[in-house]
């Protein structure tokens, strides 16, 4: 399966996932589906506020393969695995970022800024193009464009 054929099924099941999750006040996270052994892994994070129940990735994964079914829009044998995206939730929209206000997290960024491409801080604030954060004493203020892949950290 080629890496354009696992984005449409990424696109098709973001697609189907959609009003499942409105009618239960769900947030879509992620999609993911990647080989995983002789199968193929189409893993789907969901959330809401106050975090998503072992019940809401029960009904949204009984609705969801079936609806897969229907569609037939996977040829290939594969798992279907719906979760909560966990402490370490993905940070990838501006609004998800804005949720985590006050929280720790990771950024990696595609070029350096500051003569760095890695940070770790407390998001302090988010405006339209860039996210401010405090690492330690030292305030950095990152372009959203600029990063890779960001994750809440876990605190203790």
């Amino acid at each position: 399966m080629s890496t354009d054929t696992a984005a449409e099924i990424v696109a098709q099941t973001t697609r189907i996932v959609g009003p499942i999750l409105q009618e239960s006040a769900l947030e879509l996270v992620d999609v993911e589906f990647r080989p995983s052994g002789k199968r193929w892994l189409l893993r789907i994070f969901i959330d809401k506020e106050g975090g998503a129940t072992i019940a809401d990735c029960e009904q949204v994964s009984r609705e969801l393969d079936r609806l897969l079914d229907v569609e037939e829009i996977l040829s290939h044998p594969y798992v279907l695995e719906v979760s909560s995206p966990g402490l370490t939730r993905p940070l990838r929209k501006k609004a998800d970022f804005e949720r985590g206000k006050g929280k720790m997290c990771r950024i990696l960024t595609r070029f350096a800024v500051d003569g760095k491409q890695e940070f770790r801080g407390e998001i302090i604030f988010v405006a339209e193009d860039e996210v401010q954060i405090r690492e330690e004493t030292d305030m950095r203020r990152i372009p959203l464009s600029s990063i890779t892949k960001a994750n809440l950290e876990f605190e203790i």
